[in-house]
């Protein structure tokens, strides 16, 4: 019986379980290369064609339309103009810092344990975000209807329609709307940043505001930087409503150029180029500041402008060579 299970083990047929072997092929060489057919996308292509047809039709209706275009180029650097777009650059930044400081201080004022003082935080932020800028530009230009006079004592004593000038009124308009927003960003800011880090600067000896200072603060600019640069671009165009409160900004200026040469189209689009000119310097700004602050989160920082059109001219460069 040892004896057959021996002999069919040694030079019998193999086993069931053991795999067949695989013959040896004719011809051993490189793998033919694939050929890969891209899928063509019809409706992209359909789209595009639709969408180049309207901005066709677009620009078509501008270039005949009753527009002196030639106006707006010898208006684009008129002395008015000009001085208008200089006091809108300037209203917007004096109201955004203005909006920034007291925006720390109110978000602060919001996470303190004081409930007085995080209740008139919230009081704050409640009137000014849920109240149209408009309307509150109004309230500051007609506030001598409340208080004709401001008298501080014997620090400052004067008519209310002296002190609310057209620039007072518009930085205070803007500034104290700003800070409502700032509030709420700073307050996300302070928030993102992980309590340990107070636990531990706590643990060390530090006080409050020192703890705010050096260990919170740096770390919430992250959060922090890119949407106050949106608020910023935004602040550039809301300034145009300081026009209501006679502050001679970029609209105003052009309006007034426009309605005295009845050239009212062609203004409107010089006020145009110029915003668009500002909120586009201060985008590239806001890049490079928001690539600033992104060091110590991000293993590789985002590529600049000039990066992205030297990686896009090397890869057209290896695709001719290639082909």
């Amino acid at each position: 019986m040892t004896d057959k299970l021996d002999k069919s083990s040694a030079g019998g047929a193999p086993p069931e379980d053991t795999p067949p072997v695989a013959k040896e092929s004719a011809f051993s060489g490189p793998p033919e290369a694939i050929k890969a057919i891209p899928v063509r996308h019809y409706g992209r292509w359909v789209s595009a064609v639709i969408v180049i047809a309207l901005l066709a039709l677009l620009v078509n209706a501008f270039a005949n339309g009753d527009i002196q275009w030639d106006t707006v180029g010898d208006q684009l650097f008129n002395s008015t103009v000009i001085a208008g777009a200089g006091r809108t650059l300037l209203i917007s930044v004096l109201s955004m810092v203005l909006g920034v400081v007291l925006g720390v201080l109110l978000a602060v004022m919001r996470l303190s344990k004081n409930p007085v003082t995080s209740t008139v935080a919230w009081l704050y932020i409640w009137f000014f975000r849920g109240t149209p800028v408009y309307v509150q530009l109004l309230m500051w230009f007609n506030l001598a209807l409340i208080f004709p006079v401001l008298n501080l004592g014997p620090i400052y004593k004067d008519e209310m329609t002296d002190v609310m000038t057209p620039f007072m009124c518009a930085l205070l308009g803007l500034g104290l709307n700003e800070a409502a927003y700032m509030a709420e960003i700073c307050r996300a800011g302070l928030l993102a940043v992980d309590e340990g880090q107070t636990e531990a600067s706590h643990a060390l000896g530090m006080s409050h505001a020192k703890t705010l200072r050096r260990i919170v603060i740096p770390q919430a600019m992250r959060v922090i930087v890119p949407p106050t640069g949106n608020e910023f671009i935004n602040m550039l165009k809301t300034s145009s409503l300081v026009y209501v409160v006679t502050y001679n900004e970029l609209l105003r200026s052009t309006s007034v150029i426009g309605s005295s040469s009845f050239a009212v189209m062609e203004l409107l689009f010089v006020a145009s180029i110029w915003y668009l000119v500002m909120t586009s310097i201060f985008s590239v700004f806001q890049y490079y500041l928001e690539r600033y602050y992104a060091r110590g989160s991000s293993r590789s920082l985002p590529p600049t402008v000039f990066q992205k059109i030297r990686a896009n001219l090397l890869s057209i460069g290896r695709e001719r060579s290639a082909s």
